[in-house]
C-alpha cells in the first residue's frame, strides 16, 4: 500500500503555475500532492488522469487548462435552464446541456478542456491515461471512458444520445 501511495504521489508532485489567460481554479491535492489546477471535486481517477496529461501537455508546450470540471447541481441547474432558454427546448437543450440528475460534470466525472490546441492535443494523446473526447459536438468534453493504453469507445452525436 505504501508502494502504491509513493508511486502516485510521484505522479501528483508539483504541479506548474497555470498560462496566463487560463481560469484561475481550484487545486485540488492527494496524499499532499497538489493535482493539476481545476481538478478539485473531481474524481480522484479524474483528477489523476487529467494531472498526467496536464503535465504531458506542458512539457511539450502545448497549452491545456479545464475550463469547467465539477459543477454544483445548482451551478448545473442554472445552466440547463439557460440552455432551455436559448435553445427554445428541452429536447434541443439535450444536445448541448443535460439536466443536473444526468450530468457528468455535476459527479465530478467529466472535463471541459481549452485552449481548443489543448483539447486537441488531448484528444490525440488522453488515450495514455484513459481519458476520451466523448460527444462529436463538443470539441472540449474529456471523460476518464477507457482504459489507460486501450481504444476510445465511439463518441456520441450529442449529449441528447447518452
Amino acid at each position: 500500500m505504501l508502494a502504491a501511495a509513493a508511486s502516485l504521489a510521484a505522479v501528483v508532485a508539483v504541479s506548474p503555475a497555470p498560462a496566463a489567460g487560463a481560469p484561475q481554479t481550484a487545486r485540488a491535492n492527494l496524499f499532499g500532492a497538489s493535482l493539476a489546477p481545476g481538478t478539485a471535486g473531481l474524481t480522484p481517477q479524474l483528477a489523476i488522469a487529467y494531472t498526467a496529461a496536464y503535465r504531458s501537455a506542458r512539457s511539450a508546450g502545448i497549452p491545456m487548462y479545464i475550463n469547467s470540471g465539477k459543477r454544483s447541481r445548482a451551478e448545473q441547474a442554472a445552466l440547463w435552464r439557460q440552455g432551455i432558454a436559448e435553445y427554445g427546448s428541452a429536447a434541443a437543450a439535450r444536445r448541448w446541456v443535460l439536466p443536473p440528475d444526468e450530468s457528468t460534470h455535476v459527479s465530478g466525472q467529466a472535463v471541459d478542456i481549452g485552449p481548443q490546441a489543448g483539447a486537441g492535443w488531448l484528444q490525440a494523446n488522453g488515450i495514455r491515461w484513459g481519458l476520451c473526447r466523448t460527444f462529436d459536438n463538443e470539441w472540449w468534453h474529456f471523460e476518464l471512458a477507457a482504459v489507460p493504453g486501450t481504444k476510445c469507445p465511439p463518441r456520441l452525436p450529442d449529449a441528447s444520445r447518452r
